[in-house]
């Protein structure tokens, strides 16, 4: 089972930006242990961090035929990204949104996605873990006969 994760714009700089909120771990620190937990579920991942929505759309294209799933922190596209949000629409595998911080906690302009409507669930306001927890749900989801 191939499963995506997509980082939107400016998470390259978790570690860096707004510790307060985002925390002081890296995105390569993410990134290695999603892959830890991956290889003991016996799932590949395929990365990708972009500060361009085009390069995530382009992303998700190229493996509509090879992935199973994916799990995309859109970042600042969350509010905005229509196109993003059309492509995830046309993938024939589920998504989730991970978001490190609640954003229904947050200003009021960032607790509406245009994406959740998009993807299968959400998961948020858990830090690190909640790529780790999405990562588990998908998984999971996808092993279940029905696939639900």
């Amino acid at each position: 089972m191939k499963i995506l994760v997509l980082h939107g714009p400016n998470l390259n700089l978790f570690g860096r930006r707004e510790p307060h909120i985002y925390g002081t771990t890296t995105l390569a620190e993410i990134d290695a242990w999603l892959q830890k937990l991956a290889d003991e579920l016996g799932v590949t991942l395929d990365t990708i961090q972009s500060n361009h929505e085009g390069d995530l759309i382009d992303f998700l294209h190229a493996h509509i035929d090879d992935a199973q799933g994916a799990l995309v922190n859109p970042a600042g596209l969350t509010q905005h990204g229509v196109p993003l949000h059309d492509a995830i629409k046309a993938m024939p595998f589920p998504t989730v949104e991970v978001h490190m911080s609640n954003i229904a906690a947050r200003e009021a302009w960032r607790a509406h996605s245009i994406i959740s409507p998009a993807v299968r669930g959400t998961v948020q306001g858990l830090g690190p873990q909640s790529y780790l927890a999405a990562l588990r749900a998908l998984v999971e989801m996808q092993r279940q006969p029905s696939g639900t």
